[in-house]
């Protein structure tokens, strides 16, 4: 089956919404209370694509202004990763890492889900599925959190079936070891648990808390306990931990995801497939982690993100985080459950399956 000879984009729609968290959130180097979602709708023929990024929302005029002209007419039949490439030297001199691409990742995203809905396919199955489900994990633990707080949400989600979860570490180190006793409690024995510093430990200090990590709490997953720009410090790290350590939210031009696998950073690649360039930049960046024969992890964005971790071989888990949970949650109908402590495509909706509610 083929995409009707003739098919093209005929608009492209864009909005942003900013949804209040359910109370303030921190991590070790930032704090806010709100995120924000832009939300790319492509129509042709009888079809609507939808993709999204979380970023400001000045990318809904990025994406108004540079990335629109450029898709209005677009043959859908033709590869879209030819459309992908063209995109993405639109944005040279707007600056592609960062805002420029996480701009084109809500317009490929949107892109792939109109074809495979044209098709009158699930995206899973036209990004080629390899399994049917995307194990995941719990991830939150905000540092904000009362120690209450956080043993709810983490209890919550190994209630649900959830064997793996993630709390937020290094704001102030002096105060992890009662919140981690407190997660421990949480979940029991038999639940992984992860640990995200968001860069803010230098070497020696992470590779310190590393064995601590491992040796006081079991914990098996140390993501970004440097800076994801300090390269040397992340392999400095890996090459001391006991646990695997993982980075890769802020890579988005396959440049970044290189620079992170040649420089032998990360155990575990982590893609983004709201910044990376959307469902063709995410298969581009783990197809670099498969020939460094390292596995991938989906960074946040649930929803969007199953179906291409179903296409992935070397694809380990997905990111469950709780502020994308609830926007998904306001904004989509079409929404996954976790079933099993997996997100499972639902094959009987073409495309990713989710609708913007009214």
């Amino acid at each position: 089956m083929s995409v009707a000879t003739g098919t093209t984009v005929e608009k492209l729609e864009v909005s942003a919404h900013t949804i209040p968290t359910d109370e303030p959130e921190s991590d070790a180097t930032l704090e806010w209370d709100s995120t924000t979602i832009v939300v790319v709708r492509v129509h042709a023929g009888n079809a609507v694509g939808l993709g999204y990024t979380y970023t400001h929302d000045a990318a809904a005029r990025l994406i108004e202004d540079k990335l629109a002209p450029a898709v209005r007419g677009l043959d859908l039949e033709r590869d879209l990763s030819r459309a992908w490439h063209e995109l993405g030297a639109s944005l040279r001199n707007v600056g592609r890492p960062g805002m420029g691409f996480m701009a084109l990742s809500a317009v490929d995203i949107a892109l792939w889900d109109l074809k495979a809905r044209l098709l009158e396919q699930p995206l899973v199955d036209v990004l080629g599925g390899v399994r049917d489900d995307a194990a995941i994990y719990g991830s939150g633990g905000f540092t904000s959190y009362s120690l209450e707080r956080l043993a709810d949400q983490l209890a919550g989600w190994v209630a649900q079936g959830i064997p793996r979860v993630k709390i937020k570490v290094g704001r102030s180190p002096d105060d992890d070891p009662a919140r981690l006793d407190a997660a421990r409690v949480a979940i029991g024995e038999d639940t992984e648990l992860f640990v995200d510093a968001n860069g803010a430990f230098d070497r020696d200090d992470a590779v310190a808390w590393a064995q601590r990590y491992a040796d006081e709490w079991s914990a098996n997953w140390f993501e970004e306990p440097v800076s994801s720009a300090d390269l040397a410090g992340l392999r400095h790290v890996r090459e001391s931990s006991p646990i695997d350590v993982a980075a890769g939210e802020y890579a988005y031009v396959p440049a970044d995801f290189r620079n992170l696998l040649e420089a032998d950073a990360v155990d575990c690649l982590q893609i983004d497939v709201t910044r990376c360039g959307g469902y063709t930049g995410f298969l581009h960046a783990a197809a670099l982690a498969e020939q460094h024969g390292l596995q991938v992890s989906a960074h946040c964005a649930p929803q969007v993100s199953a179906h291409v971790c179903c296409a992935v071989p070397h694809f380990r888990h997905l990111e469950y985080f709780h502020d994308h949970v609830r926007v998904e949650q306001i904004l989509f109908d079409g929404v996954l459950e976790p079933v099993s402590g997996a997100l499972r495509p639902d094959r009987s909706r073409p495309g990713h399956g989710l609708e913007l509610k009214a």
